[in-house]
């Protein structure tokens, strides 16, 4: 495969070119292909509560041995509600990676810890904490409507690999055994390479 095809209806000449060179860089880094129609159901995600419209528009499988993790490339119109800034942005393409895993995690939501999180914490005791792993406790900001599935799918194994990753402006959330990460920036080579590579660590996991 030379060339991943992508839908370039409506898209400007620097959105096309932010298309095509990471779809160039996601081919020379995995081995990915199109997949046929899957339905993601990313309605039951509330990360995308805010958007008035969602759509995917390409969608490929990064290919691992046993199973699959997929690199998403989202139109996202937001609820526009007062500034002409606000107008002129009226749709972002971003690039999101999603995976299935083998526990059922509940719902979880994960990002990295801000000191209002902290602050929160000491007043509403809401985060999940693994006292077993503090570096990755004093790190990350983990919500979750299961703390008993939660602790039990984020094994060590699984915090690890969250720990691999160098960004921080990163939203994860996990609902039953669907996983989709992004970090709401514009489609690029090297913000939909992390995100594939940390995916990738997740499917290797036994």
């Amino acid at each position: 495969m030379n060339k991943l095809s992508f839908d370039t209806t409506g898209l400007a000449a620097v959105d096309i070119h932010a298309f095509e060179a990471t779809c160039d860089a996601l081919k020379n880094n995995f081995r990915v292909d199109v997949p046929g129609y899957i339905d993601f159901q990313l309605e039951q995600f509330e990360i995308f509560n805010h958007y008035k419209d969602l759509n995917i528009r390409d969608a490929y499988a990064i290919k691992h041995a046993g199973a699959d993790s997929y690199m998403l490339y989202l139109e996202m119109k937001p609820n526009i509600t007062s500034t002409k800034a606000e107008l002129k942005r009226h749709c972002h393409y971003q690039p999101w990676a999603l995976t299935y895993l083998k526990h059922d995690f509940g719902r979880v939501f994960i990002r990295t810890e801000t000191l209002i999180d902290k602050i929160r914490e000491i007043i509403f005791p809401i985060e999940l904490d693994f006292k077993e792993d503090k570096p990755f406790s004093n790190r990350f900001y983990v919500l979750t409507d299961d703390k008993e599935k939660a602790h039990e799918g984020m094994t060590q194994e699984f915090r690890d690999a969250m720990m691999l990753i160098k960004e921080t402006d990163f939203v994860l959330e996990i609902f039953e055994h669907t996983l989709i990460v992004g970090n709401r920036k514009p489609i690029a080579p090297e913000h939909a390479c992390y995100l594939a590579e940390f995916v990738a660590r997740l499917v290797a996991i036994k």
